[in-house]
Order: structure tokens, then C-alpha cells, then sequence
């Protein structure tokens, strides 16, 4: 069974096509600056060259009319025609409460996707315009919607709820969801099984951090609590969002500055975090660079990122009674050594301790590492997170039964 596997951004379209009979990438590309002018149009297959082309596309149908054409191109694809696609799975950001897994794409499941999409305005729209690409260009075929919600329907009342009038929650649905579920999933499933152990036997706390970074607390299988809320703004210091914050900081801001709900929800996700300290980039690997060069505002940011994931593990730790591994993903969590050692140098206490020489190991890694010292009571783990293969599975498992 071959699935492909689809994320549609706003003005972009990432794409991947596995064979799942034994897991393994057959292709995987991007389109880039869809509906804007200078798009481009890219495709790796392994053993192949790459292919790239700059091409215009006017909306997500074309957009994805590329990739199909592409896949099964003689000198560029992977596959003889479309009908060897299975079926196509579809990263979608926001399911709201009414989805706690993943599910057959329905009109009713369109339905709900639109109604969340209050609660995700820049995303789920987008994810819409990518599965009506498909049922468009490839009719007939199974399409399955994985939310990036799902995995943290699983939190308690008390995790989820904020302190507002229940009215808000009843009327507006306002409560932590959490992000990047998919990823969290995925390395705790990994976890478990590095520690030999079943899922619902360990409690791990999963660190995704990349330019937009979350925590989890997974107890037994099943997320206590996450460090995103109601959107990706909340938890920590991330490329351009500004994460938790004293939420009378917002008014002040728009009385001093003169400015509307608009702009100071895209100052907070757009011009905070790495980018508003620095003043320069968003990108930590220049904050790396910076700080290792003397400039004190890359290192104030490392500092708080590095105290911010240290805060989150010792409290996920603490509200799961315990923990047996502490994981790290994501672009900066799998590449940033510095992260990891420090973070953990900090958590002994709780029995955890990194080999260096181990951790150098797994500075840019292309499989799972355990990087903790001999005898450490807490496993540290770095996992390259997934989320496209996590996507395949539950997009082959719920096809299989159809």
C-alpha cells in the first residue's frame, strides 16, 4: 500500500509518498509561493537527482497536479500511475474537541474542519483547500484527515481549563488544545519502545522544538498536559512567537503603541520570541553563531530557552509523579547538543544525567540515540520525530478497514 501524504500551508504544499509495506520514503517534494509570483516546485527521490523547477501556481490545484504529475513523471517519479496511490492522508492542524484521533474525511468532517477553523484561522483553510485539491484531481480516492490536536484530547479537565468564566468555554469552546500532536505521538511511541516497554507502562516527557517549539507530559500513553494552549502561542520561547506571557502585558502594549487586536496578535506570533530579542532572526542556528561570537542578546536568548525547557520537564515530571525518559525533537532539539546537556544538567535530582561524548554523537542525527550517562535512573533520548510516517500509519490502518 503506497499513501501519500499531504501538508497544505497558506501559500504552500509539502508532500510525501511512502510504501508502507515496509515503510520507506519513495518520494517527497514542496511548492512553494502558491498564488504568489517566483513559485517553485521541488522533488527528491532517493537515488535520483533532484528535481526543481520555478513554476507559477495559481491555487493548490495546480499545486498538487504538480506533485501527482511529477510522481509518476519516467525520468523524475516513482510510481507507473496514479492508481498505485492508496490513499492520501492530511495533516490537519486544529480538530477541536470533537476529534480525538484520526478519521475517513467525510462532508461532515469537512464540515467540523471548518467550523474549528475560528480556532486555527491560518491553517485549517488551508488544510480545506489541500483535500479539495485531491478529492478534485484523484476522485474516488480514500482521503484521511490526522489532526495535530488529537493526541491531547486525552488531558484532563483541570490541565486543559483556563481561569475565565465557564461562559467562554461553553460558548467559545476557549481552552488548551495543544500542538504538533502528531510529533508527540511519535517519538513517545519510539520512546517506549527504546525502553522496551509498552506505552502504557512509562512516563516520558516529549521536548519538539524547533522554530515553533511545545512539551509534553505523556503518563502512561495517554498527554497530562502540554505547554501550547488554545493556539501554538503559549509555552515557550519560539522563533517568532513570544510563548506564555502576563496576559495584562497585552493591554498595556495596545494602549502605549496605539494598536488594535490585529496587530498585537501579529506582533506576539510574528515579530516576538527569537526574532524580537535579536532584533535580527528568527533562526536559532544564528543565535548559535551569535552567541558563541559575544552578542548578548543571542545569549540571553539561549539562556531562556534553555531555562524555560528545564522549567517544563521539572514541572511534567512532577505532575506525572515521575518520569522514566526525557525526549528531544524537532530541528533544534535533534541538532542543538547545547540544549539538551544543559537542560539536563539541571535535573539530576530527578535521576537524569547525559554522556557528552554520547550527546556529540547525536548532534545532527539520522536515527534514535540514547545519550544518557551510564547508570542514569532517567533515560535521555533524541529521536528524529516523524510526523509524515505517523500520518501513513493511521492513514493505512483506517483505509485497511474500509
Amino acid at each position: 500500500m503506497k499513501i501519500l501524504v499531504i501538508n497544505a500551508g497558506s501559500s504552500s504544499l509539502k508532500y510525501q509518498l511512502i510504501d508502507m509495506e515496509r515503510e520507506r520514503l519513495l518520494a517527497k517534494g514542496q511548492a512553494d509561493r502558491i498564488g504568489i509570483e517566483g513559485g517553485t516546485f521541488k522533488q527528491k527521490v532517493p537515488g535520483k537527482d533532484d528535481y526543481k523547477i520555478n513554476v507559477n501556481m495559481k491555487d493548490h490545484s495546480e499545486a498538487i497536479k504538480l506533485t501527482l504529475d511529477a510522481l509518476v513523471s519516467p525520468e523524475h517519479g516513482v510510481i507507473a500511475s496514479l492508481s498505485e496511490i492508496s490513499a492520501v492522508g492530511h495533516r490537519v492542524v486544529h480538530g477541536g474537541e470533537k476529534f480525538s484521533g484520526s478519521v475517513l474525511i467525510t462532508d461532515d468532517v469537512k464540515k467540523s474542519i471548518v467550523e474549528n477553523s475560528d480556532l486555527s484561522p491560518l491553517h485549517n483553510p488551508a488544510n480545506l483547500i489541500g483535500i479539495a485539491a485531491c478529492e478534485k484531481l484523484m476522485p474516488g480516492v480514500p482521503e484521511v484527515a490526522v489532526f495535530d490536536t488529537s493526541f491531547h484530547q486525552t488531558m484532563p479537565d483541570y490541565a486543559y481549563m483556563y481561569g475565565l468564566p465557564y461562559e467562554y468555554y461553553e460558548k467559545y469552546h476557549i481552552r488548551r488544545y495543544g500542538f504538533h500532536g502528531t510529533s508527540h505521538r511519535f517519538i513517545s511511541l519510539e520512546a517506549a519502545r527504546m525502553l522496551g516497554k509498552s506505552p502504557e507502562e512509562v512516563k516520558i516527557v516529549t521536548c519538539h522544538l524547533g522554530n515553533g517549539s511545545s512539551v509534553a507530559a505523556v503518563d502512561c500513553g495517554k498527554v497530562l498536559d502540554t505547554s501550547m494552549g488554545m493556539t501554538p502561542l503559549e509555552g515557550l520561547l519560539m522563533g517568532t512567537r513570544c510563548g506564555s506571557l502576563d496576559p495584562a502585558i497585552i493591554p498595556f502594549i495596545m494602549k502605549k503603541e496605539g494598536l488594535d487586536a490585529d496587530a498585537v496578535d501579529t506582533l506576539m506570533n510574528k515579530k516576538s520570541g527569537i526574532l524580537g530579542i535579536s532584533g535580527m532572526t528568527s533562526d536559532n542556528r544564528d543565535i548559535e553563531e551569535g552567541a558563541k561570537n559575544g552578542n548578548d542578546r543571542c545569549r540571553l536568548i539561549e539562556d531562556m530557552i534553555v531555562y524555560q525547557l528545564t522549567k517544563y520537564i521539572g514541572a511534567y515530571a512532577a505532575a506525572m509523579g515521575g518520569v522514566d525518559a526525557i525526549v528531544f525533537a524537532g530541528g533544534i532539539g535533534e541538532n542543538n547538543p547545547s540544549y539538551r546537556s544543559r537542560a539536563i544538567a539541571k535535573l539530576g535530582f530527578l535521576g537524569a544525567a547525559v554522556d557528552e561524548n554520547r550527546n556529540m554523537e547525536a548532534a545532527h542525527p539520522s536515527h534514535e540515540y540514547d545519550i544518557s550517562a551510564d547508570g542514569a535512573r532517567v533515560r535521555t533520548l533524541v529521536i528524529p520525530t516523524n510526523e509524515e510516517l505517523m500520518i501513513a500509519r493511521d492513514t493505512a490502518e483506517i483505509v485497511a478497514k474500509l
